[in-house]
């Protein structure tokens, strides 16, 4: 139901006594009746944040917490996820598909390695190296070659492309050399992730989580962004913003260091679908539990899909043109992300 559609049955309904609106939800089964009261419920932004372990400090828990109020959003849940738990479940290499899943999550068999390339820059054939066993992901290489977590990422800041030991394959997708014994070449992918990765899945960290949702009318997307969490670097941020307020007052709230754009605070989702996304991931919801998931469901876009969707692909957008999803939605107020979510999923039946 469109919400103009919505927004005319509700003021027919706002004009019934209530005897007649009585007379009329009695008449009509309990599955229309529940459809009914989720299309005149007032619709509200959702998202998941989440303070990084760097920061994750009851100084800081209570700042969010103050700056939520403030900002008029409300905490539908909050908790706390330790490393173990990150580490065992993958929610990070999830949560950063596109490059973890060449770094940790898939076997580089697996990928998409262009073939052609491999062998015009690494001068030997991608099949052999397969066949051979000398191609690793970032998580397995440790093992076999022997490395430490400190080994393998110095071993990976010592490739490069101009000494012909680092290629890139596309965004988010670099395949290194990073070790030759006995005349064979042994190679891994995206090894760099595994620095920010152990920032989460150490012994002894955690992220603290908050589900959290608020009236579009009030807040607009774009302004939770900007002003209530503040851009990626926390120096830039403006005055009042989270992320600004971490970084100038680091000390007083207990961090080891000032933030930085790596280390900045506080995560928050780009968009309405990104927040489904992470809610999916972290939170284990379902399209049939999750407030948006439902929402998009019932718009016509198929559970697979959306599944596909929440690790950020490349789709059509037209004009037989391809680009991030993610992108196309960043910033989107729920009904804008909901339209352009239904407009891409025509674009892909088409």
């Amino acid at each position: 139901m469109g919400a103009a559609a919505s927004a005319g049955i509700k003021a027919g309904i706002d004009e019934m006594k209530e005897p007649e609106l009585a007379k009329l939800l009695s008449s009509l089964p309990a599955d229309s009746r529940a459809k009914l009261a989720s299309a005149l419920a007032p619709q509200r932004q959702a998202a998941f944040v989440f303070i990084k372990p760097h920061a994750n400090l009851p100084k800081v828990q209570e700042l969010v917490k103050a700056k939520f109020a403030e900002a008029g959003i409300t905490i539908e849940s909050e908790g706390e996820i330790d490393g173990p738990t990150i580490d065992e479940n993958k929610f990070i290499d999830q949560h950063y598909y596109a490059i973890a899943s060449k770094a940790t999550m898939k076997k580089p068999a697996e990928l998409n390695v262009p073939k052609d390339k491999f062998s015009e820059f690494f001068k030997e054939d991608w099949d052999t190296v397969v066949k051979e066993e000398r191609a690793f992901n970032a998580l397995d290489a440790k093992a076999p070659l022997g490395l430490s977590d400190e080994e393998l990422l110095k071993l990976w800041d010592a490739t490069n492309e101009s000494a012909g030991t680092r290629k890139k394959f596309g965004g988010g997708f670099y395949c290194g050399m990073i070790l030759e014994k006995d005349g064979k070449k042994y190679y891994t992918f995206n090894a760099f992730f595994m620095q920010m990765r152990s920032k989460f899945v150490e012994k002894g960290k955690s992220i603290h989580y908050y589900s959290v949702n608020w009236d579009p009318a009030v807040l607009a997307w774009k302004d939770f962004r900007g002003a209530v969490l503040g851009p990626t670097d926390p120096a830039s941020a403006p005055v009042g913003a989270l992320r600004r307020t971490l970084y100038d007052t680091w000390e007083a709230l207990g961090l080891a260091a000032a933030p930085n754009t790596g280390d900045n605070g506080v995560h928050a989702s780009a968009s309405p679908f990104e927040g489904f996304a992470e809610r999916t991931n972290w939170l284990k919801t379902t399209c049939t539990t999750d407030v948006f998931g439902k929402d998009l469901v019932a718009a016509g876009i198929p559970e697979a899909v959306l599944k596909e969707w929440s690790v950020d692909p490349q789709v059509d957008v037209g004009d037989g043109k391809k680009a991030s999803l993610f992108d196309q939605l960043e910033d989107l107020d729920l009904g804008a992300c909901k339209e352009k979510l239904v407009e891409l999923y025509k674009l892909k039946s088409a």
